[in-house]
């Protein structure tokens, strides 16, 4: 039996921008870049963090990014 395939990250972005114009109804917008790179960093962060169990080097590895960069990030967001 063959199950079905998550979606790849870049169509659920996909499918959320429509729904978040479509949702606009024609009213103006900005600034879309910063609220999309917030709406998705906070909850990557989170994910992330939890599945290393809280160990920032490990999130930092994972993530790619320098600790302290990790630290600034989560300092951001409220996370830590």
């Amino acid at each position: 039996m063959n199950t079905p395939k998550t979606p790849p990250l870049a169509h659920c972005v996909r499918q959320s921008l429509t729904a978040y114009f479509n949702d606009l109804d024609g009213v103006a917008t900005e600034g879309l870049y910063d609220l999309v790179i917030t709406e998705v960093e906070r909850p990557l962060l989170q994910q992330v963090m939890q599945h290393v169990e809280g160990n920032q080097l490990k999130a930092a590895k994972l993530l790619g990014l320098n600790r302290n960069t990790l630290r600034k990030k989560l300092t951001a967001h409220r996370l830590r």
